[in-house]
């Protein structure tokens, strides 16, 4: 999943990245004011955008109005300094999907960024069951059939992604956009190397594959 950050307090936007990266295995970009956040929210598909409201160059409410008007639904979970009924409000209307007041817990942040993205992709269940496939959001664990399968990070973020698009075909271009940030050279094999790691863990025991390949198009996730 890949996550935008637009928060102009480096120190708090680099210690929530870390948090993502580290504990969730997110993909993360950062924006430290409104305009630059406004340019990587129309430029890249993100999974959830963190956003503060105090932002140099364009505020964060005209910055969400912007990306609620331009059709966009990612979620977006606003980060403030503001707790009265009023601004809360006002914050939802404007097409907020949750809000956290400043000082906020790092582990409460990663929990609400997670049921975002679940919510978003239409799993609100953290435990996302696909035929006999089994996927444990919260402590990134994986079974089939009742038996657990070790994978690296890398292996556990493709299968998540595709978890959460079960029976759609999902293109390699999609892969990488949703799994890299900004600064990553998208030309590469790499998302071929994990598919044929995930295929060899998750079919052991089993006749039945549950990744399909799409020549030309992508892959599947079946149940």
């Amino acid at each position: 999943m890949r996550v935008l950050v637009v928060e102009d307090e480096l120190r708090l936007a680099e210690n929530v990245a870390r948090s993502l990266r580290e504990s969730a295995g997110y993909a993360v970009d950062i924006a430290a004011d409104g305009q630059e956040g406004l340019f990587l929210a129309e430029s890249n598909p993100y999974d959830v955008v963190l956003l503060d409201l105090m932002l140099p160059k364009l505020d964060g409410m005209e910055l969400l109005g912007r990306i609620r008007q331009s059709g966009q639904h990612t979620p977006v979970l606003v980060l403030t300094a503001r707790d009265d009924k009023e601004s809360v409000v006002a914050l939802l209307n404007a097409g907020a999907d949750d809000y956290l007041t400043k000082p906020f817990d790092l582990g409460e942040l990663l929990a609400r960024t997670k049921a975002l993205i679940r919510r978003g992709k239409g799993q609100p269940s953290p435990v996302v069951v696909i035929g006999d496939l089994e996927l444990n959001t919260v402590n990134r664990t994986v079974q089939r059939g009742g038996k657990a399968i070790t994978l690296t990070a890398m292996e556990y973020r493709v299968l998540e992604y595709l978890v959460h698009r079960p029976r759609a075909v999902v293109s390699k271009t999609e892969l990488l956009e949703h799994l890299y940030d900004y600064n990553w050279e998208k030309f590469s094999n790499v998302i071929e190397v994990y598919i044929s790691g995930l295929r060899r863990k998750l079919n052991q025991g089993s006749s039945r594959q549950l990744i399909r390949t799409l020549r030309g198009q992508g892959y599947m996730l079946q149940d």
